[in-house]
């Protein structure tokens, strides 16, 4: 299966949750692939989202790592879900035009979800530089209400 294509109606609902977050849509973040535990969101690296030193911000690095593994989650275990806890590793200052979090489950359990994501940005020529790795615990069934 193509998690590319328009016509997945799991990539499609997805998106319409991703649409739904009030902070996602301020960010302009995109989710580009989603199932089979696994999931890519993607993000355009504007000014408004860098530091004093010019790099991206770290915690737009977070924003994307949590909202990847959760949804990279939420492909293996439904939506009835929350981020439990992660930890995120910062390789090198992030700069281009492109931040891509891609996430993959890493083991499925009943009430956890285990998943691991590397960031990436992409520069004008389509180089891709890691500069994040992040790991995160999805807690299932304890979702807000």
């Amino acid at each position: 299966m193509d998690t590319l294509d328009i016509d997945d109606p799991a990539l499609e609902n997805a998106r319409a949750v991703l649409r739904a977050q009030p902070f996602s849509a301020l960010l302009g973040a995109r989710l580009t692939a989603f199932g089979d535990g696994h999931a890519v969101l993607e993000l355009g690296i504007r000014d408004d989202l860098r530091q004093q030193y010019g790099v991206l911000h770290g915690g737009v690095l977070g924003y994307a790592a949590d909202n990847a593994l959760t949804f990279a989650a939420g492909s293996a275990a439904g939506t009835d879900l929350i981020t439990a806890g992660y930890s995120i590793d910062y390789l090198k200052p992030a700069d281009g035009v492109l931040l891509r979090a891609e996430a993959q489950v890493v083991r499925a359990g009943r009430t956890r979800v285990v998943c691991r994501c590397d960031l990436v940005t992409v520069d004008g020529q389509d180089a891709e530089t890691l500069v994040a790795v992040a790991q995160g615990s999805i807690s299932v069934g304890n979702r807000p209400r």
